[in-house]
């Protein structure tokens, strides 16, 4: 690995942007390098990260974002096709309806939100993921996939992907908890709340992600299941990822 590509393209404009290449995944052969990315919203690229960017040779991006999100930062990038895979945001609207009515936000209280989210992700917007797992399928044209931050939405899609691919879950876990020494918070936009709650809301935690899988597991008897069932990634499909994104 002392050859292998950077993980995280070190941009100025998205903090979060990295690749999912290198982890090893069915019969230990690795994720290819330069394929898959995910990141936090691409609104802030600088002109040399725009420059990086289109020397990746990305030419789809996948946008989780809601609505008024990506009203508030549009972006456009030359040779580009964008796919909106609208997933709306909750945990930042659940916490305003709370301070709005009176209650005190505490950090185990946002932990029990975000896992609700999480909750949220397996069922309530399986069909926005199974559309990108459906382009994933399609050609292996390299793609980046993100949401606001690039942590939630994104971290779950990310968790899915390398699951579908046989990258072990510790190893899943490891690249979704990257986000905490990648990503940098935003300004606080509602000064209610206070810092150690904003700490929560926007970092990630093993919690949050093993709230969804667990769903997973409960419901849908496991990974295999819950691709097949939810998501229309058979067998079939499985393989044709693996030969798509595995290195030979």
């Amino acid at each position: 690995m002392s050859n292998a590509p950077e993980r995280s393209l070190g941009f100025a404009g998205a903090s979060n942007f990295r690749d999912l290449g290198g982890y090893a995944g069915t019969d230990g052969l690795p994720v290819r390098w330069r394929r898959l990315f995910r990141s936090d919203h691409l609104a802030g690229l600088t002109p040399r990260d725009a420059d990086t960017f289109r020397r990746l040779g990305v030419t789809r991006v996948f946008d989780f974002r809601g609505v008024d999100e990506r009203a508030a930062l549009p972006y456009d990038l030359p040779g580009v096709t964008q796919h909106a895979l609208t997933i709306e945001p909750t945990v930042v609207q659940r916490m305003k309806d709370l301070l709005d009515a009176g209650e005190v936000i505490t950090p185990a209280r946002t932990v029990e939100l975000m896992q609700l989210t999480y909750r949220g992700f397996v069922h309530d917007n399986a069909d926005r993921f199974a559309e990108l797992f459906a382009h994933l399928l399609a050609d292996d044209a390299p793609l980046v996939f993100h949401c606001t931050a690039g942590k939630d939405r994104t971290g779950f899609a990310a968790a899915m992907i390398l699951l579908a691919l046989d990258v072990p879950r510790p190893v899943v876990m490891r690249d979704y908890l990257l986000t905490n020494q990648l990503y940098r918070m935003p300004a606080p936009h509602d000064s209610r709340a206070p810092r150690e709650v904003l700490q929560v809301l926007w970092r990630v935690q093993e919690d949050f992600l093993n709230a969804a899988l667990d769903i997973v597991e409960q419901e849908d008897g496991g990974v295999r299941g819950y691709l097949s069932r939810e998501l229309r990634v058979g067998e079939p499909e499985r393989r044709r990822l693996q030969a798509l994104y595995l290195a030979s």
